[in-house]
């Protein structure tokens, strides 16, 4: 006996189309994939700010440290708050 059984298209019954997600389910998986999108947008471009503010901060300290080590933080403070950051 053949393991394949090849069926003709007069065997073979219409098979219906049927859609088998209603459309609000795929709205709403849209819409939470989007909500999803910009919370991990979100959270990726105030971390890439946290971290760039981290490095900015290390690095004036270290030109503070160079310049004027006994005011150092002295030094510091002036440079981020005329640079328009808040200290402290």
């Amino acid at each position: 006996m053949p393991s394949v059984h090849l069926v003709s298209e007069v065997e073979a019954p219409p098979a219906e189309v049927t859609s088998t997600l209603p459309p609000w389910k795929a709205w709403s998986y849209l819409v939470a994939g989007a909500v999803l999108l910009a919370v991990i947008g979100t959270w990726l471009v105030w971390f890439s700010a946290s971290v760039q503010r981290k490095f900015q901060e290390e690095d004036i300290r270290a030109a503070c440290q160079r310049v004027m080590p006994d005011t150092a933080e002295r030094c510091f403070d002036t440079v981020v708050i005329q640079r328009g950051g808040v200290r402290r």
